[in-house]
Parts: C-alpha cells; structure tokens; sequence
C-alpha cells in the first residue's frame, strides 16, 4: 500500500465500504447521464459547464470502480489515489486512466475556480470522458461475469 493511500485511509478521505451492485450502476448511470449533458452543454455553447459536466462523467466512473474495491472517497485527490492504487499499480488498468482522470480534475478545478476554460479543452475532456465511461463499463461488466 502506497504512502499516500495510507495517509487517505489515516484522514478518513477513503473508508471501507460496502457497495451494492445498484450503487455501483447507479453511478455508471450517473456518469452516463454527465457525460450526454456535457455534450449538449458544448453543443449550446457552454464551455465552463462542459468542462465542468465532462469531468463529473470521469468522476462518477471513477467512484464505480473503487466501490468494487470496497471503499468510499470523501476526496476528490484520494479518489485519484485510490484509482492508482486500486487498479493501475496492480495491472487491471492501463496508467492513462489515471492520466485522464488527474488532467480532467485540473481542467474542472480551472474552470470551476479560476474561470479559465476553452473550448478545446472542453471537447478534449468529453472525448476523454466518452472513452473512459465506455471502458470503464466493459470492465465492470467483464468483472460481474
């Protein structure tokens, strides 16, 4: 166990959880539900909301998978942490979900704190997010089997 998954665990960030597989769809529909509304907020020209919407699509897949290994975040950062732990340093993943995500968290961080976003970035997030929500879903459903 890495430093920094022991120090999430320490502060309370991460916590054993028991999730159910609803809770886990749930998510997954979440994320599916962010991802169609960043789309459509791109569409209509809103580029911070996109940015902001595409992240929550990553966030949400990302929650899915670490409620499979037991755990709740209460971190964005830990949530981070936990998916390197959980998936990338032991092989289930490749290390550009961990890419993904952690660029996808500044860019959201961005536009949501500093007001700095463009549309680039945005569609660069939703591309992003679409591959992951639909990898992260055949994963979890290759798993269930």
């Amino acid at each position: 166990m890495s430093s920094n998954f022991e120090r999430c665990i320490e502060d309370r960030k991460l916590v054993p959880f028991k999730a159910t597989s609803e809770m886990i769809e749930k998510e997954i529909n979440s994320a599916s539900y962010d991802l169609t509304q960043a789309q459509n907020s791109y569409n209509n020209g809103d580029i911070k909301w996109a940015t902001i919407q595409g992240y929550c699509a990553m966030f949400h897949a990302v929650r899915a998978l670490i409620y499979k290994r037991g755990y709740r975040e209460k971190s964005h950062r830990c949530l981070l942490i936990a998916l390197q732990e959980s998936y990338v340093d032991t092989g289930l993943l490749s290390a550009t979900y961990v890419d993904s995500f952690r660029e996808a968290m500044d860019l959201r961080e961005d536009a949501d704190y500093g007001f700095i976003y463009d549309s680039r970035s945005a569609k660069n997030i939703i591309t992003a997010a679409k591959e992951f929500y639909t990898n992260v879903k055949k994963f979890l459903n290759k798993k269930a089997q």
